[in-house]
Order: C-alpha cells, then sequence, then structure tokens
C-alpha cells in the first residue's frame, strides 16, 4: 500500500479519545496518514467528513468515515492484533467493552463536572462543592477498577488488553486534575496500574509532539516504518 492511499487520521495530541486510538493504532501495526489539528482550528476537510468535529476522526482507503475513538480502535486491532489485546487473559471482548462502556458513561460525566465545574454548576451554586460532588461520583467507580487490580496487574488478566489502553487515558486525566489529592486517596493498585501505564512505550511513544498539520504539507506517516 503506497502512502498516499493510507487512511487519514485526524488527531489531537491531548484529547483521551485520539490518544487511545494512537496506542490501537501502535498496537496493530496499523499506519496512517497523521493530521495533527489544533481544536481551535479545525481543517475543513475534517468538519466536513464528521460534521461533529471531534477527535479522532479516521477517513478509510473507501472513504468510510471512522469517528468514534472506539469504533478506531476495534478496526485496528481486527485487522491486526498480534498482542491479542482483543483477547484478554481473564473475562472476554463484551466484558471489556462493557466495563469501558462505563468510563466513557457515568465516569467521563463526573470526570468532566470535576475538572470543568465552573462550565457546568448552575447559578447560586458552589462551585468547590459541584466539583467535590462529581469527584467523590467518579472515585467510587474508581473503587471498583481498584478491586479488580486486587488479584492481577491489568484489568483483565496479567496482561495489558483492550479495556487498559481504552480507560488508561481517562484516568490519567482525572488523576492530573488535582494529582495530590489523587495520590492520597487509598488506589494502590490503581495508582500502579497507571504509573506503569505512563511509563511504557506505548504510551510515550504515542504522546511525540507534531506540528499543526497545514494543507500541502508533506505526510506525516504513523506510526513511523
Amino acid at each position: 500500500m503506497s502512502d498516499q492511499s493510507l487512511p487519514i487520521f485526524y488527531s489531537f495530541r491531548r484529547c483521551p479519545y485520539a490518544m487511545r486510538a494512537r496506542m490501537a493504532l501502535v498496537g496493530a501495526q496499523q499506519r496512517v496518514q497523521l493530521r495533527e489539528i489544533l481544536l481551535r482550528d479545525k481543517p475543513a476537510h475534517m468538519v466536513e467528513v464528521s460534521p461533529k468535529a471531534t477527535v479522532p476522526v479516521m477517513v478509510l482507503e473507501d472513504e468510510q468515515v471512522l469517528d468514534e475513538s472506539l469504533d478506531i480502535m476495534l478496526w485496528a486491532l481486527k485487522r491486526n492484533d498480534p498482542e491479542k489485546w482483543l483477547q484478554p487473559e481473564q473475562g472476554n471482548l463484551d466484558a471489556m467493552l462493557a466495563l469501558i462502556t462505563e468510563i466513557d458513561g457515568d465516569f467521563k460525566h463526573h470526570l468532566d463536572h470535576y475538572k470543568y465545574a465552573t462550565r457546568h454548576v448552575g447559578d447560586g451554586q458552589d462551585p468547590v462543592a459541584y466539583a467535590e460532588k462529581h469527584r467523590a461520583a467518579a472515585l467510587a467507580i474508581l473503587a471498583q477498577l481498584e478491586s479488580r487490580l486486587e488479584a492481577n496487574r491489568y484489568l483483565f488478566g496479567n496482561r495489558i488488553a483492550l479495556a487498559d489502553v481504552a480507560i488508561a487515558p481517562f484516568i490519567r486525566q482525572f488523576a492530573n486534575t488535582d494529582i495530590t489529592w489523587f495520590n492520597a486517596q487509598e488506589l494502590p493498585k490503581l495508582q500502579a496500574w497507571l504509573q506503569t501505564f505512563l511509563a511504557d512505550d506505548l504510551f510515550t511513544g504515542i504522546m511525540t509532539k507534531f506540528p499543526q498539520w497545514q494543507t500541502n504539507d508533506p505526510q506525516e506517516i504513523f506510526p513511523a516504518a
């Protein structure tokens, strides 16, 4: 396959959804034409093919558009899954997808209302109390992950799988909102899991900075050969 026929992949380095999609592309050894964007300056083509205008967006060779990060992950890994991320050591793909759905739903809701409380708080409400309420609700979900990690290094066994890759960027975002507070919580297994993940070449490798893509720029192939 020539570089010109590789899928086009719109990404933004700091977006957790784009992070997990990039990691799946690396895990699947699936090369794409990377177009790094700025959220305040979205390319017209990206908005045209995906009017919701959020990253990541993948335009496949047949012009099919994938604009949900989990769909991109599954597309890549179903083509090639050398590390068996879709076949966890414990449980199965459906169980992983159910956990990812909970994190993408309830946990992400509480994370957003904790991290961006001033955007969501109603008139007359105390933004600090509002944030703390949602932080507590998110923490209750994290306690479930802590229980999962009591017997294993990863969420579905002792090797990394889809669920770990899909969920970790959001736990990172939650932790970084107030890292001192997060580190003081009784979540030793989850904290160790997150630190292991953040130090892994899989994560550090996808956090390389790329310049903002401009029309007529040379193609940026990701992951590099």
